[in-house]
């Protein structure tokens, strides 16, 4: 990925709050001459190739990123004190690189730059150079990030920050060429410059790197809201709904006018906006976005899943990597529409993320791996890659895989002579190639097609003069055959690291649809998840989380993000398996959030613990983007967990911690829809349904699955088994242990405030509840 345009940084979680003021630059000639660098989209190849130079520190990193630096002949170090003291004691700056495995343009900083032994030996001779890995660390790759959004006005990945040796910033981009283009100075000039201006204006540039470090921790210091925490109201809900309005695109759909990002945490928000308000337009803006990313080239129609983003306004052409976050955040998005509307779409779309996720993202030990690369080998033997080249297909591929011998079901031949013509006219493939040249700035994908859903199957059937049953068979095969030849093509590399936070996205989007598609294996693999995590990333007898495993290793102390998103994910995993020790590892882990990250004076949780002497500042998070916020989720597992537990500090730690806020919300509305799906939660009257029943009883079952197939956001679901779940729930909320079936058979007790509605096993009446209807006389 290269630079981030606005709304790609809003995206992403970036760009600060639109009155939050930019630093001033330094006034250095070398600053002068540098700043405001236009930047480039796109992205990377893990690499992890020997090129004959002797390995580098970073051959004993475990991060699939680094680990493709180890060959460089560059003298890099990991972030750590060894780096920290050659800087001081060589008085030499430091130039921090930050990037990630599914990055491209990393990949192409690397090739041009850092495995050049000429500008290696600048490197060596003029700098401490430290390679990071963001989404290991993603406390330093934010810090430094702010910093070149408020200098520079932009910027993405890889970062390049040159810092003074106490790691103050003083100058930042993100990809630089080796030599000057795309009006770009090159890399060569830029370490020279700076070689030079650190040389001769040392005072200059210490005194605005200490202005701008202070400016940093000011601004985070202040991102609470100036008079400590104010109580929010449901007009917040209203301001937060008109600004996703505002900016919706009605042609394409989706939000903003450029590059098109998934951003679960607004569907999120905007479907419970229409379950409050019954506001059709918030209904309506998420499912036509879904429905435009289902069909668009966004998805992968052979193998499942979603690529990152889309580059345009129309879902078309995709920046190919496939993040486990976007699969985690995008299967609940495509549940909750389901559930909302019954259209059999949504349902196959979440089936289809999850089988992607299960079939290529799954390690041996129930974890799931972080990413999948953009690019890939065009050629086994060769090696040259290409972005999107697993993936695209020219018109003369797929006549000659469709066109050939007969793979298709018995009947309707004369439609099966023309399967090639079938399935280009469905998925848009065109004979000189269906991505504008616009979208394609390194012309990699000329000639080239990428899948997307041009005809309906109406349409199709329509335009062969066949049935929508014969065109579907045809297609069902002809998709077959294609992906087995893809899977005859070099995959894209895969970065098998497992995150704790980002496994805690999936065990939510697992139990999710294990309830409402009624698929027990994908609760199952929630469950082998999690307890995957508990094993290899917990230990007990301190009550941490770490962030990383990969092959036998695990490090770094687990980030906010670590825990709040698993315990949102033990939650959730909860109320598809009604196994208790999930409850009670997730207050457990909240306990410890509390004690490691929660600040008296910012009125919220901090992102790191205090423990880590080598960053400059400790930041809260206040941007939902491609990831939710931690301290989002964090006050939605709040509001949850006090519900479940009923301790009222927990209530009014989440109350405090969204009213802190205020200021955000007002500044920038649409920034925080997940925290504003916490402040629904906060000022709704959230219901208690308990069912009493065996677990196996086909109608303990009946009762589940009317809950399961309603969207009823703001709940806690328990089940009383009879037995030492019901036991143990009862340790917690002492009315549940009066539960039971009636009658001997499974009863269902729906409550608000823990007032209870009479209980009933008649599914009519339990419906009738759930859906907020009066019933006005029971039936047992």
């Amino acid at each position: 990925m290269g630079v981030l345009t606005r709304h790609a940084r809003l995206t992403h979680g970036l760009i600060p709050h639109p009155q939050q003021r930019i630093f001033p630059m330094p006034s250095s000639h070398l600053v002068r001459s540098l700043v405001r660098l236009p930047l480039v989209f796109s992205i990377l190849l893990v690499c992890e190739c020997d090129s004959g130079q002797a390995a580098n520190r970073l051959a004993n990193e475990t991060s699939p990123y680094l680990r493709m630096h180890a060959n460089n002949p560059v003298d890099w170090f990991p972030w750590g004190e060894e780096a920290f003291e050659k800087a001081r004691r060589e008085d030499k700056p430091i130039f921090l690189s930050v990037g990630y495995s599914t990055c491209h343009w990393c990949h192409v900083m690397e090739r041009e730059s850092f495995s050049n032994p000429e500008v290696a030996a600048l490197m060596n001779r003029h700098f401490v150079s430290i390679k990071v890995d963001r989404e290991e660390r993603p406390d330093i790759d934010r810090i430094y990030m702010s910093y070149v959004l408020l200098t520079t006005g932009s910027g993405g990945w890889p970062m390049s920050v040159f810092l003074t040796p106490d790691r103050a910033p003083f100058f930042g981009g993100s990809y630089f060429p080796l030599e000057e283009s795309y009006g770009q100075p090159g890399f060569r000039t830029v370490l020279t410059r700076i070689a030079g201006a650190w040389d001769s204006d040392r005072p200059s540039i210490v005194e605005s790197s200490e202005q701008a470090t202070n400016m940093l921790r000011t601004l985070t210091m202040t991102g609470a809201d100036t008079r400590g925490s104010v109580a929010l109201d449901a007009s917040v809900l209203d301001a937060v709904f008109a600004a996703f309005d505002n900016s919706y695109d009605s042609t394409y759909a989706g939000f903003g006018d450029t590059n098109k990002f998934p951003r679960p945490v607004a569907y999120n928000f905007l479907l419970r906006y229409w379950a409050r308000t019954g506001n059709d337009t918030a209904l309506r803006m998420s499912l036509e976005t879904l429905r435009a990313m289902a069909k668009g080239g966004v998805h992968d129609h052979l193998g499942g899943g979603f690529h990152r983003y889309s580059t345009g306004r129309a879902w078309r052409v995709p920046h190919f990597e496939k993040m486990l976050y976007d699969q985690a955040q995008l299967t609940v998005s495509y549940v909750d529409a389901f559930q909302i509307t019954g259209d059999p779409l949504f349902a196959e779309t979440a089936r289809d993320i999850l089988d992607y996720v299960l079939r290529d993202m799954l390690g041996p030990e129930g974890g799931f791996y972080s990413a999948e690369d953009a690019d890939s080998r065009y050629d086994a033997a060769s090696p040259e890659h290409g972005e999107g080249a697993f993936y695209v297909w020219t018109a003369a591929e797929i006549e000659r895989l469709l066109g050939a011998t007969p793979v298709f079901p018995a009947g309707g031949d004369e439609l099966e002579a023309q399967a090639a013509a079938v399935f280009s006219y469905r998925y848009g493939v065109e004979a000189g190639g269906n991505v504008p040249a616009a979208q394609d700035v390194q012309g990699e994908l000329a000639g080239k097609n990428i899948l997307y859903e041009a005809h309906s199957p109406s349409e199709t059937a329509r335009r062969f003069n066949s049935s929508e049953n014969e065109v579907d068979s045809v297609l069902a095969a002809a998709r077959s055959r294609l992906l087995a030849a893809r899977g005859e093509r070099p995959r894209p590399p895969l970065d098998d690291k497992m995150l704790t936070a980002w496994n805690g996205l999936m065990i939510s989007a697992l139990a999710r649809a294990g309830q409402v598609l009624d698929e027990p294996s994908y609760t199952r693999a929630a469950g082998r998840a999690a307890t995957f995590l508990q094993s290899r990333l917990y230990t007990a007898a301190n009550g941490r989380l770490q962030r990383r495993y990969r092959l036998g290793d695990v490090a770094i102390d687990g980030f906010l993000s670590d825990y709040t998103f698993l315990i949102q994910g033990l939650l959730d995993l909860y109320e598809a398996s009604f196994d208790t020790r999930w409850l009670e590892w997730a207050a457990t882990l909240q306990e410890k959030q509390d004690e490691i990250f929660w600040s008296d004076e910012q009125h919220s949780y901090f992102t790191t613990g205090d423990g880590d002497s080598s960053l400059l500042y400790r930041r809260r998070e206040d941007y939902d983007g491609a990831e939710p916020s931690p301290n989002s989720v964090a006050a939605l597992n709040l509001l949850r967990l006090w519900q479940l537990f009923d301790r009222d500090e927990w209530r009014a730690r989440a109350d405090e911690s969204i009213g802190s806020y205020a200021d955000s919300f007002a500044q920038g509305p649409s920034g925080l829809p997940q925290l504003a799906v916490a402040l629904d939660f906060a000022v709704s009257k959230p219901k208690q349904i308990v069912i009493a029943g065996n677990p196996a009883g086909a109608d303990t079952r009946v009762l589940l699955r009317l809950v399961h197939e309603r969207f009823i956001p703001n709940k806690i679901l328990l089940l009383a088994d009879g037995a030492e779940n019901q036991a143990q729930l009862a340790r917690w909320l002492p009315f549940v242990q009066t539960i039971h079936p009636i009658d001997g058979r499974a009863t269902a007790y729906i409550c608000e405030n823990y007032v209870c509605n009479l209980p009933t096993s008649d599914p009519e009446i339990v419906a009738r509840l759930l859906d907020g209807e009066p019933v006005t006389a029971f039936r047992r």
